[in-house]
């Protein structure tokens, strides 16, 4: 099998379905480029497990990049006064804390925070920008805004900024339906809403095959 390029949404702690879409759905080979577009963590019940399958993959050859989601960045921010941890505790922080077994981020296991603060707001490869929420067109640099890269929404994207690059981001649940109508051009959301497997049409962890330019699907198992 040829290498591929592969991005994959939105985790949120759904760690078995992570692996399944990995090693059983996509049977990942050490040669694949495989992009995570952020949020690993929060609202999930193993927020842990996420991580480590990642860890776990690096160690053994595979060549995983992580984004930075605004969960990544809630979590990180949670230690700078009372607000942001609460913030971040509605927001399915709590979670993740239950997950490591700790009450605070700071009480992360030395790798633990070396793997978040190497995350990236965004990468470059090619002609694809891998970024968890997608890119501010109302400035110059269209690379300058980290915030924008963790939380914006619906952003209009200006064609003569773009050129002939694809974004391919997360952040924002959509419905499968909604998923597999995009065209891969110029932006796609692969988040397939993973862990809200009880609401609707949400449910499914999404994953892209920009070598092949489809959507693999993974249904939540846990």
């Amino acid at each position: 099998m040829k290498s591929r390029i592969l991005a994959i949404g939105d985790v949120h702690g759904c760690s078995k379905t992570f692996a399944k879409l990995l090693f059983e759905t996509l049977r990942i080979l050490p040669s694949d480029e495989i992009y995570c577009l952020g949020d690993y963590i929060d609202r999930g019940h193993d927020s842990k497990g996420a991580i480590d399958l990642i860890l776990e993959l690096r160690a053994n050859g595979f060549q995983i990049h992580t984004l930075r989601g605004n969960h990544e960045q809630m979590m990180m921010d949670s230690m700078m006064d009372e607000e942001s941890l609460m913030i971040w505790l509605k927001m399915g922080g709590d979670r993740t804390l239950e997950s490591f077994g700790i009450n605070f981020y700071h009480q992360l296991s030395p790798h633990y925070i070396k793997f978040f603060n190497e995350t990236k707001h965004f990468i470059k490869s090619g002609n694809f920008i891998f970024v968890h929420a997608g890119l501010n067109f109302q400035r110059p640099d269209i690379f300058e805004d980290t915030n924008a890269m963790l939380w914006i929404r619906d952003f209009k994207i200006d064609k003569n900024k773009l050129g002939d690059n694809l974004i391919i981001h997360g952040h924002n649940p959509r419905t499968l339906e909604f998923i597999l109508s995009q065209q891969i051009l110029n932006a796609v959301n692969i988040d397939g809403g993973c862990v809200f497997k009880d609401h609707g049409s949400y449910g499914f962890l999404v994953a892209l095959d920009l070598t092949e330019r489809k959507f693999i699907v993974e249904k939540n198992c846990e």
